[in-house]
């Protein structure tokens, strides 16, 4: 590999010289069949990029409020723009559908010049395309022109935008898109829009050749003698010009465009209000989603070679058959790793084709010269002693027998014959000669040629064709034919070479494979969680929900804990970026506030948000609200001041108790003395006192 140009990368879009964006710019590859080469290459979204956008617009009649909401949106976006780059032009277009029935009024005679007649009001006349307003810097041309602008009105519910958006694509002198900025065609309407083919309807067959037809007066003039262009001109055009488009659309019509746009590369789709009142905010989040996402296409691949990428994206890890990174901030730097393998040796030996970044002018040149021969023909020996006695020429240490010669050395002649020699020609006893597809001279088979394909083998038993097919191309078209078995091209397998290895098919807009809802088989997402659908399992209505998803983001990158943390998947896994926090703030609707209780019992309050940009963002509380233990003592003095309070509280009651039953028993006793009604003198029991005295000297009668 031969590094041809490689300018470094740019830190700034502002300044004089010419931003670099992607790294190398071109390169040469030196490939044989079957060799395969890896190159690297490195994209960067520079800071203060220039931004150039065209606003083109459907005024028909339904989109009359929206025409009087803007006519300060120059003045605003240049507010908000210059937030972002410094050097900045507007434009501005219009289109309303083809002016020729069944699309336009014809009847009555008054209503080709006023459309509005039937409703008793005043509007233009229906034009396809006008081009109103090239690029510029003068943000308040930009409200002027909107201010001169009227509705007009069409018949049919669906608008002619397509017309639009390919002639404001292609019309680079008109529009005056410039070489180094990026291009942002912003689409606004509340309909559906006519595709390819909805032309027959007016007569018109003539598909549209994707040239510029913008007249003096700055109208499309092919708008009734071209059909309506194909999302694949569209596309083609769009990825030429490094456009990348917006649809702003209304809530009926988004689901629909959001269809358009997964067939667009470089599209996004917003929510438009019923009167364009968040324009506004709506191109400055889709302009943050655009410089968010770094998408690799490749133009011109010669059908000899196969292409497999990997991608560096965030965290400095390597996701394998990838080509996008997403979640990324201006400044930021990716690299993909790609492996080119040849399948084969065209005609020309020397073919060339180019790796670009949707929506990105950079772009990687990549030269390959397939080196099909063999520089030691250069120095055949005709004749040569080598090949018995000169019956060959001596080329790349193998002789190339002349004419009616066999043999490594070409030592055999085909019209000497011995029957012994066929027993050569003969993988076993009785069975066929060459495989009934050669004839045996001097004992060496010599396969018949064929239509088919090439006849080879010692017995001619093998081809290029008798492989199995798949969908009616042999080994799928991804594989080569040897012997019976496909060989298969780098990023194929299976019995067929059906079954691609690449994930690239299966990535859904979160960055993951599948959503983290399936695994990929063969390019294509089989869901293994229950309840999940889709193209890439994104839709799960059952499925867990953003919190508890994003918990396990939380413990690994914040508690380095968890399940992620043990599978060592965690940087994988989780592309959020975190940021602590000491309390959740109000970031918006989209914002979800999220509680859970960890191992510990510890309460941990985070906030998921994805901005404009795409970028997940994940709040954190800095510190988790853990459960305090006891404190011994306070229990303690608490325990022992309730033993007193209920020994006191006891002991009031006790003598309570035994004070209302003194007073009843002494009042018993008073309500009993009061009841009696004796004395002492009536008492039958009542004796008198008695008292005796004795004399001591008292001896009696002796």
């Amino acid at each position: 590999m031969k590094i041809l140009e490689d300018k470094p990368l740019s830190n700034t879009g502002s300044g004089q010289t010419v931003a670099t964006q992607m790294s190398p710019q071109k390169i040469k590859l030196h490939l044989r069949p079957d060799d395969s080469k890896i190159f690297s290459v490195q994209v960067r979204q520079v800071e203060d990029y220039p931004v150039d956008i065209y606003y083109l617009m459907d005024l028909s009649n339904s989109m009359k409020d929206d025409l009087h909401n803007i006519q300060s949106l120059g003045t605003k976006l240049a507010t908000e723009m210059r937030k972002l780059t410094s050097n900045l032009r507007i434009g501005f277009g219009a289109f309303v559908d083809k002016p020729i029935s069944p699309y336009m009024y014809i009847s009555p005679q008054e209503a080709i010049d006023n459309p509005c007649y039937e409703i008793h009001q005043t509007c233009l006349p229906m034009f396809g395309y006008k081009h109103v307003l090239t690029l510029t810097d003068e943000v308040t041309r930009f409200n002027e022109e909107v201010r001169k602008q009227s509705v007009s009105r069409n018949r049919d519910a669906p608008e002619g935008g397509f017309d639009a958006i390919i002639q404001a694509t292609v019309c680079d002198e008109k529009i005056g898109w410039r070489n180094d900025a990026s291009h942002l065609l912003v689409f606004t309407t509340d309909a559906k829009t006519h595709i390819a083919l909805d032309g027959r309807l007016a007569g018109i067959v003539q598909p549209n050749d994707g040239q510029c037809h913008i007249d003096k007066d700055n109208l499309y003039s092919a708008s009734t003698t071209l059909d309506y262009p194909s999302l694949g001109l569209m596309t083609e055009k769009l990825s030429q010009k490094n456009i990348n488009l917006i649809f702003a659309v209304t809530q009926g019509v988004v689901g629909l465009y959001k269809n358009y746009s997964e067939l667009i590369p470089g599209t996004t789709v917003g929510t438009l209000s019923s009167d364009s009142s968040n324009v506004l905010q709506l191109i400055v989040e889709s302009y943050g989603k655009i410089r968010s996402k770094v998408e690799l296409e490749v133009r011109d691949l010669p059908e000899e070679l196969s292409l497999s990428f990997n991608a560096t994206c965030l965290n400095d890890e390597v996701i394998q058959g990838l080509k996008s990174c997403v979640g990324l901030k201006i400044g930021d730097t990716v690299s993909f790793s790609i492996e080119a393998k040849v399948r084969g040796c065209p005609q020309d030996q020397e073919k060339s084709f180019t790796i670009k970044p949707v929506g990105f002018k950079d772009s990687l040149t990549v030269v390959v010269n397939f080196e099909c021969n063999c520089t030691c023909q250069e120095h055949a020996e005709p004749d040569s002693p080598t090949c018995h006695q000169g019956n060959g020429t001596f080329e790349c240490g193998v002789c190339r027998c002349s004419p009616g010669r066999l043999g490594s050395r070409c030592e055999c002649s085909e019209e000497e014959y011995s029957p012994t020699q066929q027993d050569n020609c003969s993988p076993g006893a009785g069975q066929p000669l060459c495989s009934q597809r050669g004839e045996c001279l001097c004992g060496q088979c010599v396969c018949h040629a064929s239509d088919f394909g090439k006849v080879t083998g010692k017995y001619c038993e093998c081809d290029d064709f008798s492989c199995v097919r798949f969908k009616g191309e042999m080994c799928s078209g991804h594989g080569q034919c040897s012997c019976g078995d496909c060989l298969c091209d780098s990023d194929w397998t299976g019995e067929y070479c059906n079954c691609t290895t690449r994930t690239d098919t299966c990535m859904s807009s979160n960055g993951l494979v599948c959503s983290g809802h399936g695994h990929c088989q063969c390019g294509k997402c089989e869901c293994t969680q229950a309840g999940s659908y889709g193209d890439t399992c994104e839709k799960c209505p059952t499925c867990p929900d953003a919190c508890t998803i994003k918990k396990d983001c939380v413990e690994c990158k914040k508690f380095k804990t968890g399940t992620l943390m043990e599978q060592q998947t965690c940087s994988y896994t989780c592309r959020d970026e975190i940021e602590l926090v000491q309390e959740l703030g109000d970031t918006g609707k989209d914002a979800v506030n999220c509680t859970y209780k960890n191992e510990n019992d510890c309460v941990v309050r985070f906030q998921y948000y994805e901005d404009s940009s795409g970028k997940s963002i994940l709040y954190v509380i800095e510190e988790p609200d853990c459960p305090k233990g006891p404190d011994i003592l306070m229990v303690l003095l608490l325990v022992a001041g309730a033993i007193l309070l209920i020994g006191l509280v006891a002991l009031f009651i006790w003598k309570l108790l035994i004070t209302v039953h003194d007073r009843r028993e002494f009042a018993k006793f008073e309500e009993e003395r009061a009841r009696a009604k004796w004395d002492t003198a009536n008492n039958p029991l009542y004796k008198g006192a008695t008292s005796t005295f004795t004399n001591i000297t008292y001896r009696g009668n002796s």
